[in-house]
């Protein structure tokens, strides 16, 4: 589970934990959230699976920083991507409720990407959309559901707000989650 940060039904904002993996609410099986981790933002008006849930579910979802892995003829080499100034990122996000076979509600969520800026460029070819604290209000508004309006918000983050360097393999298991699997390491 991972905190997610929603408004719904004129509600305020509040923070809950939701499955990352969004499960739609027409789904057969839970599954499905295995292989929806993120949504293109790109396409993501268009897909089943996503298409309402962005025009009525959005949320964001904090983090100090994300992890993406730059492909050598070798190896995959993690990397650490944070904010410069070190403050917290929301990324941009669409949450949906599933009702599983035994009764109980099952919320999940997955994570918007768009095309890596030039910063990321190097490691990887899509990053989280990160939104900024002057659109959170426009992204959490569920009367604002026409894909069009949002458009705008699902682009790169600018470069130079962030930082980003290379980080122990020890990241590669979820088992493994302390200080270290953000420490920079030199690159081998």
């Amino acid at each position: 589970l991972a905190p997610v940060i929603k408004s719904a039904d004129g509600e305020a904002r509040h923070l809950t934990m939701a499955r990352w993996g969004l499960i739609p609410h027409w789904a057969k099986d839970p599954a499905i959230g295995n292989r929806l981790i993120n949504a293109r933002s790109e396409t993501v008006h268009e897909k089943p699976a996503f298409r309402k849930a962005l025009r009525t579910k959005r949320c964001l979802v904090p983090a100090s920083g994300f992890f993406e892995w730059s492909k050598t003829a070798s190896k995959k080499v993690p990397y650490y991507i944070s904010m410069k100034e070190g403050v917290p990122m929301a990324l941009a996000g669409i949450w949906d409720v599933w009702d599983t076979p035994d009764g109980e509600v099952l919320e999940s969520f997955s994570i918007l990407t768009t095309a890596a800026n030039r910063l990321l460029q190097p490691i990887h070819d899509r990053m989280p959309v990160i939104c900024q604290p002057a659109d959170f209000a426009l992204w959490l508004d569920q009367t604002v559901n026409d894909p069009a309006r949002l458009q705008p918000l699902l682009q790169p983050c600018p470069a130079e707000l962030l930082q980003s360097w290379p980080v122990s393999t020890l990241v590669n298991n979820p088992r493994h989650d302390s200080e270290e699997c953000i420490r920079p390491v030199t690159k081998a």
